[in-house]
């Protein structure tokens, strides 16, 4: 799994800047630190990092990662590919609803499926990691769901829009 560590340019003058250090040093051959003035890179840090497979330690805990992204580009769709890639070591934590449970569905499979009561105090107590509204319904994903899938031993995905 490749996480990329990007730091995008801070001003659009060193965006320019940095357009015409590539344009020239195509032509001469010379590197780009050489070319543009000192000021780009010693005022702020290089604009991209090199991006690292992450390997985690034996003893470390497997980690909870969240794609944000607004309703249509695909943040869903990538996290269960992710998922689909390799199930054994991703998962999706199982999320909270107070909308009536369907005669196919099974509670603990799809959704946790519980009382609008409830859904408010995990809210009130501070047990849900995030939670909205949609037709009348609240929907949320609890700690302790990120906390089961990480339990045994998986990295938990959720997709989140904001809001």
């Amino acid at each position: 799994v490749y996480f990329p560590i990007l730091s995008l340019p801070l001003t659009a003058g060193f965006r320019r800047s940095m357009r015409l250090c590539r344009r020239k040093s195509r032509t001469n051959q010379q590197s780009c630190y050489s070319q543009c003035p000192s000021s780009c890179y010693s005022s702020l840090a290089a604009p991209y990092e090199e991006v690292v497979r992450y390997q985690r330690h034996p003893t470390d805990r497997n980690r909870l990662v969240i794609l944000v992204g607004p309703s249509g580009v695909g943040v869903n769709e990538l996290r269960r590919r992710l998922i689909a890639s390799n199930p054994r070591e991703f998962q999706s934590a199982i999320p909270h609803t107070t909308r009536v449970q369907k005669s196919y569905e099974i509670n603990g499979r799809e959704y946790h499926y519980v009382s609008k009561e409830t859904f408010e105090n995990m809210v009130y107590s501070h047990r849900m990691l995030e939670y909205g509204e949609y037709k009348g319904y609240l929907y949320g994903t609890s700690i302790d769901a990120v906390r089961t899938v990480l339990d045994e031993g998986k990295i938990c995905v959720i997709d989140l829009e904001p809001q």
